[in-house]
């Protein structure tokens, strides 16, 4: 299994410190990002079209700690079911030792874990939760919007541009994502069968989930030493078998990131005055990342996931150009008109499967 408390301690210890802020000044900007959320959330729903069938409030922020504190609970979520599926193949195992040997590799998996989350805790601006614990209930929260406040501004004065512009841009796309699944509930459910699917794809048991990561953990030495091939991470953690299902994976998520990025900046005009000038120097900071910055991002597969979420805007934007949104809409209603990989990169052929039907009938 995992050791989920070594995963956080690791984690938080080894995650940078956040930039040096007055408190008046981060508790202006707390309360601002808190207030923007909420702003941005009527924008999105207008331009959109979506409208959540659950009430939200405004975003959780939190420091580098608190995120990487809340993605363990999200890891948990999705993970152990999974691995318990995965240790019932070695239910009765007597080999001497097996116990110690599992412990240990339990807080080797831990600290893997902890470490690749330690260096993205420094990057994430936002995000939506959509795996959190259960409530005291035992009902499953339908997730949470977490802006993480010292990346943010650690990001607007690196930029050189204006604070509240920069937080309501940033805003806009993750509330896009919580719109995304606020207002269709079967999305959540269906991203988690993925990953479910993708981790008992193949006959890996525990051991091997943790042989695995360890593998994940000397690819990532390799790259620091130059030696490591690209995207080692992603190749450590993947079998053959698994790519039909990371395809399906790598759709939803381009079609998310692609329609929040897609959101973020076709609303900015109207609201974010320079939205432009944010656009062009937070992807001109994107490709002028320092080396260490480039390895990880290609040892962690961020700069192909780069290129799948270009893939989606561009896939959003034509869809909306050639149908308008509320035929766009129609890839919202079913896992059977979310679009495939190969339709993400050919918008017309997802526009004839799923939108032209209807029109030719009316």
């Amino acid at each position: 299994m995992i050791d989920w408390d070594v995963a956080v301690s690791t984690g938080v210890r080894l995650v940078r410190p956040g930039p040096q802020v007055e408190l008046s000044d981060a508790r202006q900007a707390v309360a601002q990002l808190r207030e923007l959320s909420t702003v941005a959330a009527g924008h999105v729903s207008e331009f959109t079209g979506l409208n959540p069938l659950v009430q939200t409030g405004p975003a959780v922020v939190v420091d580098r700690p608190g995120w990487i504190r809340a993605n363990v609970d999200g890891f948990r979520v999705v993970l152990e079911p999974a691995l318990e599926q995965m240790n019932e193949k070695r239910t009765g195992n007597t080999v001497p030792g097996a116990n110690l040997a599992g412990a240990v590799g339990s807080r080797v998996a831990g600290m893997q874990l902890g470490a690749v989350l330690s260096y993205l805790a420094g990057k994430v601006l936002g995000q939506y939760e959509l795996f959190l614990p259960p409530d005291p209930d035992g009902n499953l929260p339908t997730g949470r919007m977490t802006l993480v406040a010292p990346n943010i501004v650690n990001t607007e004065r690196e930029l050189d541009v204006d604070p509240s512009d920069f937080r309501l841009w940033v805003c806009l796309h993750e509330e896009t994502h919580r719109m995304q699944f606020t207002s269709t509930p079967w999305l959540r459910g269906y991203v988690q069968d993925l990953m479910q699917e993708l981790l008992l794809s193949s006959e890996m048991d525990v051991s091997d989930f943790v042989d695995r990561l360890r593998s994940a953990g000397e690819a990532v030495a390799g790259a620091v030493r130059g030696s490591g091939e690209a995207g080692g991470l992603l190749t450590a953690l993947q079998s053959p078998e698994q790519q039909e299902i990371m395809d399906r994976v790598s759709a939803v998520m381009s079609l998310a990131e692609g329609h929040g990025d897609y959101v973020m900046d076709a609303v900015g005009p109207e609201v974010v005055p320079s939205v432009e000038r944010i656009r062009a120097r937070f992807q001109k900071r994107r490709e002028a990342a320092n080396p260490m910055d480039r390895i990880m991002r290609q040892l962690l597969g961020m700069d192909m996931k780069m290129k799948q979420y270009e893939e989606g805007a561009a896939f959003v934007r034509t869809v909306v150009d050639r149908v308008g949104m509320a035929d766009f809409n129609k890839v919202w209603t079913s896992r059977e008109t979310l679009p495939t990989m190969a339709e993400i990169r050919d918008p017309e052929v997802w526009i004839d499967r799923v939108v032209r039907p209807t029109a030719i009938a009316e």
